[in-house]
């Protein structure tokens, strides 16, 4: 099973020498929102799955193996930052990962932060989506999705974790003063 690092302190400082981090979690738990502050703050290329492997325009999916493709092109890369959950690709990333953060905010807040982008966002498309993929209202499955997150998709998290990333260390962060004590410490120590 994979490590967890257990506190902020320790997590900044591994990330501070990682030169490839995955940030996984829920949707609307601020994956996109870290990845890019650490990216600016460690000068590592940001990657979201949505953007670069998922979705193509017209908010079509992309062929699965085209998708697996891209990805394994993309984790050959000496440094990135990567978010996006895709247990599924979990094969491909962890053998290339330096480092997990797992954004495990209470569904309540994701939700909350999922009708913020699309106040803010509706019918734009976000500098992290997919050309031609406008931000939209969601339907019930997405809905689903996020309130069953913690019954249905972490346990997934975990046994692929635990199978493709054993060695990987994860720090979990559990609420956005977590998240803004690991930036103030990445930024002091770079």
């Amino acid at each position: 099973m994979p490590h967890d690092l257990q506190t902020v302190a320790d997590a900044a400082a591994v990330i501070s020498r990682a030169n490839r981090i995955c940030v996984i979690g829920c949707s609307g738990g601020g994956k996109t929102t870290l990845a890019r502050a650490l990216g600016e703050r460690l000068a590592l290329p940001h990657l979201s799955m949505d953007k670069e492997f998922f979705w193509l325009p017209g908010w079509k999916k992309r062929e699965k193996a085209e998708e697996r493709a891209l990805i394994a092109e993309a984790v050959t890369r000496e440094r990135w930052i990567m978010d996006g959950t895709g247990s599924s690709s979990f094969h491909l990333r962890m053998p290339r990962t330096d480092v997990v953060l797992w954004l495990r905010l209470p569904r309540w807040l994701c939700l909350i932060s999922m009708f913020r982008r699309v106040a803010t966002s509706y019918g734009r498309v976000r500098r992290d989506m997919a050309p031609g993929c406008p931000e939209q209202f969601p339907d019930r499955e997405f809905l689903a999705y996020i309130w069953n997150f913690e019954r249905q998709v972490a346990p997934l998290i975990e046994r692929e974790m635990a199978r493709h990333g054993a060695n990987v260390p994860i720090f979990t962060l559990k609420t956005r003063g977590e998240v803004a004590r690991l930036l103030d410490l990445v930024s002091a120590a770079n």
